[in-house]
């Protein structure tokens, strides 16, 4: 088909590395993850060991100063498996290169190596129980007294939140000027008045934490203000969503492509009136028809990550890969679903676990309405 230019032999020979170790110390013990609701804080630190945390990162702060397709990898290897309680992503793509974009020298030491290894897990808490998509709704408070932040509020779903030692927090610092008194904040979990409520019991992915938090007059220094400046968070976070969004767009394209060459291999073996499912012309067609539209999201995400690594991905375009992308792997895990048949609804196959994984991907890093409300916004 057609080759992926921008992977040369080092990046595949680390997606080797990457699939090897998760089939060693991920893949046979998701199931019971799924059953705990977490995975093992044992894995963040292997993989810290090894340098799948944070690669990104310069030397000076535990990374390995690789480019983001080490990162790409990573995540589509994570996805390709159906290892969906692993969140590194959004740990080493998202928490991170905000507090090294946004951070002081002092923060970056302090935070970053310690993210690197493995030894804090990150998370970050925009959504809320009232606002989701829309970020100005927030309503969780930081005000400033003195020499700390005093943080009221709560947010709800937010991955990695029971594992998380590390939190940035959305917050307005001035409620009276709306998206302009947005700010963000580092909030460490041992804080008093900082606790995490119940691990949500969630449709898919069932190893990922995904939780409650609450602050109650949570003090905040106030050297963790992100930026030098209070009203900074919205544009930080404008800034920062094309790359989540291309992150779950990456994610989308690997799992339909797992999901369609399991689909495969299991009408190959699978007999319907005496003969393989794959025989019928419908279920060539299907595949086939799979296949071209999965093709063509592989090279709209891999021109975006050029972009990306150009940094020249626009909202706009992000927007219009999140979207699509996600909408995409939905139809294609259904599809897939329907070929298997009524196995294909039992979770101990792999489909069925994807299919209900893929759900949420068109809800969280912005609803793919609000996606297609930013891109007609562009015109």
């Amino acid at each position: 088909m057609i080759p992926r230019t921008l992977f040369d032999a080092d990046l595949e020979g680390f997606r080797d590395s990457v699939r090897k170790f998760l089939e060693q110390e991920a893949a046979p013990y998701h199931e019971q993850w799924e059953k705990d609701g977490q995975v093992s804080r044992e894995l963040w630190r292997k993989a810290g060991e090894l340098g799948f945390l944070c690669p990104t990162l310069p030397e000076e702060y535990g990374g390995v100063g690789a480019d983001f397709r080490y990162s790409a990898v990573i995540m589509e290897e994570i996805s390709r498996a159906g290892l969906s309680g692993i969140g590194w992503g959004l740990h080493s793509d998202i928490v991170a290169p905000y507090i090294l974009n946004y951070g002081s020298e002092e923060q970056k030491q302090k935070y970053l190596p310690k993210l690197a290894s493995g030894e804090m897990v990150g998370a970050i808490a925009m959504t809320e129980p009232g606002a989701g998509s829309d970020l100005q709704g927030v309503k969780t408070t930081a005000v400033k007294q003195g020499d700390h932040y005093l943080l009221n509020g709560s947010k709800t779903f937010i991955t990695n939140g029971q594992l998380a030692d590390l939190v940035i927090v959305v917050a307005k610092t001035d409620p009276k000027e709306g998206a302009k008194g947005t700010s963000l904040l580092i909030v460490e979990s041992e804080s008093e008045g900082f606790e995490k409520g119940q691990n949500l019991n969630k449709v898919g992915m069932k190893a990922q934490d995904t939780s409650e938090l609450f602050f109650q007059d949570v003090k905040v220094p106030a050297e963790n203000l992100l930026g030098s400046l209070e009203g900074q968070g919205f544009f930080q976070l404008m800034q920062e969503l094309p790359a989540e969004r291309l992150q779950v767009a990456l994610t989308a394209v690997a799992a339909a492509e797992a999901a369609w060459q399991w689909t495969l291999d299991y009408v190959k073996e699978r007999k319907a009136f005496g003969k393989p499912v794959i025989s019928f012309q419908n279920t060539r067609f299907k595949l086939a028809e799979l296949k071209a539209e999965i093709t063509a999201a592989r090279v709209f995400t891999d021109r975006c990550l050029e972009l990306h690594l150009e940094r020249k991905l626009d909202i706009p375009t992000a927007a219009m890969l999140k979207q699509h992308t996600t909408d995409l792997q939905c139809k294609v895990m259904d599809e897939c679903v329907q070929l298997h048949g009524g196995y294909g609804y039992m979770w101990e196959y792999p489909i069925a676990r994807a299919w209900a994984d893929s759900r949420v991907q068109r809800i969280y890093a912005g609803t793919n309405e609000i996606m297609k409300e930013i891109v007609a916004r562009s015109f």
